[in-house]
């Protein structure tokens, strides 16, 4: 049996993504793991979260899920889920906060003063529905129609140094990467797990994924 490891590093909403894995891909075997080796044995990892960037990579750290985290998104097809997709580039301004440095680029933060088409105050963290352009042709999108809404909650967004890495933006009010792919990686700002039949399909899409059959690989 296919096993999927749902990253447990003590932050996120892993029930959540775990049960809606299992609702897509009865079949897998799901586990919400801290242990390393369970990580390095699965054949797909997701790495979902909430909260702050800082607190991420030192909790990877602590509970010495770095490497395995590190070797998965270098190794095996990989879902980033909101911090999932910031902490696979090499800095966010949340705390000058190093990052894995997988993909090349900083994560930033939305301006502190921003207007939206009608003229009012748009708010941080933004939160919410909105919908997703996607950027290129990638079997997670499977399915999904162009513009479809995904549900957001987040301050910071990633911005990649080659835009070949981008898979899909969305706006607030202006364009932003909320979408990342290289190979055996993908990863999104977004909340699948909280984006009702359209994140159900890409988790569904996910399950069944196979990047080497695609001739697709990562390189750190």
């Amino acid at each position: 049996m296919s096993i999927i490891a749902v990253i447990d590093y003590g932050m996120g909403n892993l029930r959540s993504v775990s049960k809606a894995i299992e609702h897509v891909a009865p079949g897998v075997d799901v586990r919400v793991t801290d242990d390393p080796s369970v990580v390095r044995d699965a054949d797909r990892v997701v790495f979902p979260g909430q909260g702050a960037m800082p607190d991420c990579m030192r909790e990877l750290r602590g509970r010495g899920l770095y490497q395995a985290v590190m070797d998965a998104a270098c190794d095996k097809p990989f879902l980033g889920i909101c911090i999932g997709l910031q902490m696979l580039f090499e800095r966010s301004e949340e705390g000058d906060t190093p990052g894995l440095g997988i993909l090349p680029g900083r994560v930033r933060r939305f301006a502190h003063e921003m207007v939206g088409d009608n003229g009012q105050k748009l708010k941080v963290p933004h939160m919410g529905w909105n919908e997703v352009e996607q950027r290129i042709e990638h079997p997670l999108w499977d399915g999904i129609a162009q513009n479809t809404r995904f549900y957001f909650v987040h301050s910071y967004y990633p911005d990649p140094e080659n835009a070949d890495l981008t898979a899909g933006i969305s706006r607030y009010p202006g364009a932003f990467v909320c979408a990342a792919a290289r190979g055996n990686l993908f990863a999104v700002q977004f909340h699948p797990e909280k984006s009702a039949a359209a994140g159900l399909k890409l988790l569904a899409n996910f399950a069944t994924w196979s990047p080497v059959a695609s001739g697709l690989r990562a390189t750190a």
